[in-house]
């Protein structure tokens, strides 16, 4: 006669349960507040939406809602185009500076935990509440008017230096473009900062003890151990740092998207320049996590 196994609660199966638990929050708030509402915006997005005085109704426009955001609209690829060539001059220098301040910060002196929390007040100062606050704030104002007349160097002199010296016109564009973007690529660090300092914190010492028997100069750690361990937070803040920025309050583009829905063509062509933009932030993602994944060493 077969006697029934006893079910068991090994310690393999409180693992997967662990982590059915762990990721339901996640597949739940998922399909209610994304993937359902994705839907109905890309059905909106091909129709036109008309208010009654119960409801609303569709009225089916095919694809010249998208044809009116690519090739009627004045603004709309312009503006796309240049917040992704921003991205491109702003992104390679937040993670280099991120990097680079999570690396000082990292090392052992007098008042550390201070110089952490300055470095991390960006974050909060980039808050949408705190920029809400300080819309109405006078101070706020004449700052956000300063930097609008001048840079954070002279452009003038940067271009007569590079005039003198023969180097290439887009060159001083791209060189000019960084250095404006220097108050935006610091105000944009701070979670990246913290990523790679908890990245630097987990590096085993034994590995540098190891370097150092081996007669390795610091430069050589640098890019032999420290570089390639960290490789893996490099891609991480690749990616917040791709959707932080398409993300951003300050978006031109998602501001010309609402401006569209309230007081322009209707809520159809909204959503249509809502997935377009949603498309191009896809490709962008996809484009630069196939390039960089490629050169990252995971540790077994």
């Amino acid at each position: 006669m077969q006697t029934k196994r006893r079910f068991r609660w090994t310690f393999q199966r409180r693992q997967k349960l662990g982590g059915f638990l762990f990721t339901t929050p996640f597949v739940v708030g998922f399909v209610l507040f994304f993937l359902v509402p994705f839907a109905q915006a890309v059905i909106f997005s091909f129709n036109e939406l008309k208010l009654t005085s119960t409801t609303y109704e569709l009225v089916p426009k095919g694809f010249s809602n998208y044809g009116y955001a690519l090739f009627t609209h004045p603004s709309f690829v312009q503006r796309l185009t240049e917040l992704i060539g921003d991205l491109l001059v702003e992104m390679p220098l937040i993670l280099a500076f991120s990097f680079f301040a999570a690396t000082l910060i990292n090392q052992k002196f007098t008042g550390r935990t201070l110089v952490r929390v300055i470095f991390f007040l960006p974050v909060i100062y980039a808050a949408g509440v705190i920029q809400k606050l300080e819309v109405e704030d006078y101070a706020a104002i004449m700052y956000a008017t300063s930097r609008r007349t001048a840079t954070f160097l002279s452009s003038d002199s940067l271009k007569a230096l590079f005039a003198a010296a023969h180097l290439p016109g887009a060159m001083t564009r791209y060189v000019n473009a960084m250095i404006d973007s220097l108050p935006n690529v610091i105000r944009s660090s701070g979670v990246q900062i913290l990523i790679f300092l908890a990245g630097l914190q987990s590096i085993p010492p034994e590995t540098y003890e190891a370097a150092d028997v081996e007669g390795a100069t610091p430069w050589e750690k640098f890019w032999l151990v420290t570089f390639p361990m960290v490789s893996p937070l490099i891609l991480t803040n690749l990616v917040y740092t791709i959707i932080d920025s398409f993300t951003d309050m300050n978006n031109t583009v998602l501001r010309l998207i609402e401006e569209v829905l309230w007081r322009g063509y209707g809520y159809g062509a909204s959503m249509a320049m809502a997935m377009l933009y949603f498309g191009a932030v896809s490709l962008v993602l996809i484009v630069a996590f196939a390039l960089v994944s490629r050169r990252v060493f995971y540790r077994n």
